[in-house]
């Protein structure tokens, strides 16, 4: 199967945007595979599933996304990134739009993450995850607190 630029991306580094297009892209296939070749070989690497435990270890956190991809790819969309970048690290908040099948049809949810990316000898890669609960209203970004008069 030849590998798609995002894919090829995470292989050999990229940047840290190349190595999260591969991650979003690997769920959105279902391709555990191709989603841990995003994720850096440390013993620390983490992630928290929305209301789950925190995983620590590419063992574990493999065996999370084997255990949902066997119901199918999960349809996330990075909808809205911040982002926080230096010559060696980077931190993106990604407002994740999820694609849900209902009752009613599919629906959108919405779910707030981080994630967390290394400059290692492999490349940039992912060290850390962490997924809000889901909400079906898209949130509000707070950029400033509310002004008080006295």
């Amino acid at each position: 199967m030849p590998k798609t630029p995002f894919r090829a991306a995470a292989a050999i580094g990229g940047t840290a945007d190349d190595v999260e297009a591969a991650f979003y892209e690997a769920l959105q296939r279902g391709d555990v595979d191709a989603l841990m070749a995003c994720w850096a070989d440390e013993d620390e690497v983490f992630c928290v599933h929305p209301g789950g435990p925190r995983l620590v270890g590419a063992v574990a956190i493999r065996a999370a996304f084997e255990q949902m991809f066997a119901n199918g790819a999960i349809h996330a969309t990075p909808a809205r990134v911040r982002k926080i970048e230096s010559l060696a690290s980077a931190v993106h908040n990604v407002l994740e739009r999820i694609e849900v099948l209902t009752a009613e049809g599919p629906r959108h949810a919405f779910v707030l993450a981080t994630n967390v990316y290394h400059k290692t000898a492999q490349g940039w890669r992912m060290v850390a995850h962490h997924a809000s609960p889901g909400s079906a209203r898209e949130p509000d970004d707070a950029n400033d607190p509310p002004q008080v008069l006295h």
